[in-house]
């Protein structure tokens, strides 16, 4: 914030689903405000001449607005105040806060009660301390971005937690298929096509178990669209498997077998919405960052969702004064363990940044290292560094390097080159 502090009001703002409480303090911590309003377009207007009076009252030229990022509800008051005509004549900084940052702020106040002027109050104060490290509310043009790549991020979640839901029901039909180890198994991917076309296709176990090889190879090849390079080692695999699995009650596996081909039919209407989210992620973020869009395109293994996803959270890069503070915005930073001299060699990511911000990065990252030798080097080096945790250790380090590039690129309006890579700190 560059603002002038001693000519600045400082807003807090304790949101609800129905309810909107403000307090006001300027510099020297005087209440010049509190009132509470309706979470609704009225309430806002409310609020919005509540504070241009306190403003022009007090003389104030300037004004910092900070609310609790209090799920969705906090959208609507963030971007009308951010995007008022008339509000703008003070450069109105908007911030939605992190809830946990203002609860260990809160702390340092001794025997307070808990109440939403409190809140407010404490909100406020925050502000009017300099404390803000978070980036201001970037407006509608960005939201809109955000809720489709965001909206992305949850279809991929549910994806996954239906896949862990689906375990089970396929542990009880084909107990060894879920637990076998990867040397074993007949289908790398379980959710796979020919992998669904088993569980889905061959009602009981014994029908996989005393088919002939021949039978099961043809069923294979067809169902794998001859993609196998040893269906008849696939085969035995199956039949293996099929034979040292538990066996269950008859009455059992139509069930189980409903269950499964509802879930495979629920996962795959999700791949389909994922893919119309991209379409639409790719339309809207032409007009958007264009610049700052191709230097993140042309990294191998970034591409238009990747690059929307990230550009979508950090919105201007000069909002960061750093590589350090872009990573510590997403969260890619690790906290120190240490005493006299004692330093622990496993610490935790600390991950109280920006969620979305850290999945594209990490996301994007595993792309990247699988197309770029630089990457691929580093993650392989990070992964042998260590004998537990080797994946998601070294896919973490490696998007912390990301980082640096993608911060270097976007700062400089550069285009990816081999020759820079790991180069740009």
């Amino acid at each position: 914030m560059k603002n002038n502090f001693l000519s600045t009001l400082f807003v807090g703002i304790d949101v609800s689903s129905k309810t909107n409480v403000l307090c006001a303090l300027d510099f020297q911590g005087n209440k010049l405000l509190n009132l509470k309003a309706l979470n609704n377009h009225p309430g806002a207007e409310s609020i919005l001449e509540s504070i241009l009076d306190c403003l022009n009252s007090n003389s104030l030229n300037f004004v910092v607005i900070a609310l609790e990022s209090t799920s969705f509800y906090s959208t609507h008051i963030a971007n009308f105040l951010s995007s008022n005509e008339v509000l703008l004549a003070y450069s109105p900084m908007v911030y939605c806060l992190n809830p946990k940052t203002i609860a260990n702020y809160r702390k340092s106040f001794v025997d307070m009660d808990k109440t939403d002027p409190l809140d407010a109050y404490i909100i406020a104060d925050f502000a009017r301390c300099g404390r803000i490290k978070s980036q201001p509310w970037r407006g509608a043009q960005f939201l809109a971005l955000q809720r489709l790549t965001r909206h992305r991020l949850h279809l991929v979640e549910a994806i996954a937690k239906e896949k862990t839901y689906m375990v089970s029901n396929v542990y009880l039909k084909f107990s060894q298929l879920t637990v076998l180890e990867k040397a074993d198994r007949p289908f790398s991917n379980t959710y796979g096509a020919t992998s669904e076309a088993v569980l889905t296709e061959f009602l009981s176990l014994e029908d996989i178990a005393y088919s002939s090889i021949e039978d099961l190879v043809a069923f294979i090849k067809d169902k794998g669209k001859n993609r196998f390079s040893n269906p008849v080692g696939t085969a035995e695999l199956l039949q293996k498997a099929a034979r040292d699995s538990y066996r269950l009650d008859k009455v059992l596996y139509e069930p189980l077998n409903i269950a499964i081909a509802s879930s495979f039919n629920v996962i795959k209407a999700l791949q389909i919405e994922i893919k119309e989210i991209d379409k639409a992620i790719e339309r809207n973020i032409k007009g958007i960052n264009t610049t700052e869009y191709q230097s993140l395109i042309s990294i191998p293994g970034i591409g238009p969702v990747f690059a929307s996803g990230i550009l979508a959270e950090i919105g201007s890069i000069t909002s960061f004064s750093s590589n350090d503070a872009l990573a510590k915005y997403a969260g890619l930073t690790w906290r120190q363990k240490q005493s006299g001299d004692y330093s622990a060699d496993e610490t935790n990511m600390t991950k109280t940044g920006n969620k979305y911000l850290r999945y594209y990065l990490i996301e994007a990252a595993n792309s990247v290292r699988n197309r770029t030798p630089e990457f691929n080097e580093y993650y392989h080096k990070k992964f042998n560094e260590v004998p537990n945790h080797q994946h998601k250790r070294a896919l973490a380090l490696t998007s912390r390097k990301l980082v640096r590039l993608v911060f270097g690129l976007l700062t400089k309006n550069q285009i990816y080159s081999n020759s820079k890579v790991g180069e740009v700190q």
